[in-house]
This record gives C-alpha cells, sequence and structure tokens, in this order.
C-alpha cells in the first residue's frame, strides 16, 4: 500500500473495527443475559431502558456488519492491490483469502440485518426470533473482525 491517505483510512477502519466489536459484544451480552422472549419485547413498552438496549443492539449489529463488508473488507482488498468490485464479488475474495468464514453466511446476516433495521414487525414472535437469529450471528461478525483485524496487523497497518 504505497499512498498514505489508503494507509490512513486503513489504521482508521482498524480502530472503528475495535471499538465497534466491543460496544456490539457488550449490548449482545446485556441484552441475551436473559431469554429475549415475545412478552420480554412486550414489556419493553413499560421499560424504555430494555427498549433502548434493543435498539443499541440492532443498530451496532448493522454498523459492524457495515463497517466490516463495506469498509474493512474493501479496504484490506485494496491495500493488497486485489481487485474491489460488489460487496459479493468482495466477500467471496475475502472467504477464500480466509477473512470471512463463509460468503453465504455473510449474506444471511445481511438479510436479517435488513429485516431488523428496516421492518418494523408488529408480531412479537417474528422480532423475537430476529432478533435471537442476530444473536446467533454475532460470533460470526465478531470472528471475522478479528480475523481481519489480525491480518492488518500481521502486514503493520493496524
Amino acid at each position: 500500500m504505497n499512498v498514505p491517505g489508503n494507509l490512513e483510512r486503513l489504521r482508521f477502519l482498524v480502530k472503528i473495527v475495535q471499538r465497534e466489536s466491543l460496544h456490539l459484544r457488550a449490548t449482545d451480552e446485556r441484552l441475551f443475559a436473559s431469554p429475549l422472549t415475545p412478552e420480554r419485547l412486550q414489556s419493553m413498552d413499560s421499560d424504555p431502558a430494555q427498549a433502548e438496549q434493543m435498539d443499541a443492539f440492532v443498530a451496532r449489529f448493522a454498523r459492524l456488519q457495515d463497517t466490516l463488508g463495506d469498509k474493512l473488507v474493501p479496504a484490506l482488498l485494496q491495500a493488497l492491490q486485489e481487485p474491489v468490485g460488489a460487496v459479493i464479488d468482495n466477500l467471496d475474495r475475502a472467504e477464500r483469502l480466509g477473512w470471512v468464514i463463509s460468503a453465504d453466511a455473510w449474506i444471511e446476516a445481511r438479510r436479517l440485518r435488513n429485516q431488523m433495521i428496516h421492518e418494523y414487525v408488529d408480531d412479537l414472535h417474528v422480532l423475537a426470533g430476529n432478533l435471537q437469529a442476530g444473536h446467533r450471528y454475532v460470533p460470526v461478525l465478531l470472528e471475522t473482525a478479528q480475523r481481519l483485524l489480525d491480518e492488518a496487523g500481521r502486514r503493520g497497518w493496524a
């Protein structure tokens, strides 16, 4: 990576991913410390702190996934002078490089992210299911983040 601005951006993204990973992990642990049931979601109408926790989880899940897939993966590919293309192409390349466990799982998590962010679900069973599925994808996001951070560190870009 010869362009100083690119290296500066990559280092900035590494710091952002480190922070976003910590925040998502903490929110996930708090929100899912007890089972997230439709009944618990119903009680959030009268418990603003829990409602904010749920909103924080959704926002942090989405933010980390966006930062990783839309920003850090392309920045690392560019630093390696690899072709940067559409998100799916970048994810396929990242999977071959061992940075992403599965491009298909990543796309599924992206679909789930879109459901959690853009769909206001009236059915609390569906909402609870989506949130629980998001919770199950948190380790995938965090492991992917760590793999990308490790790659940047090995190359002296962190």
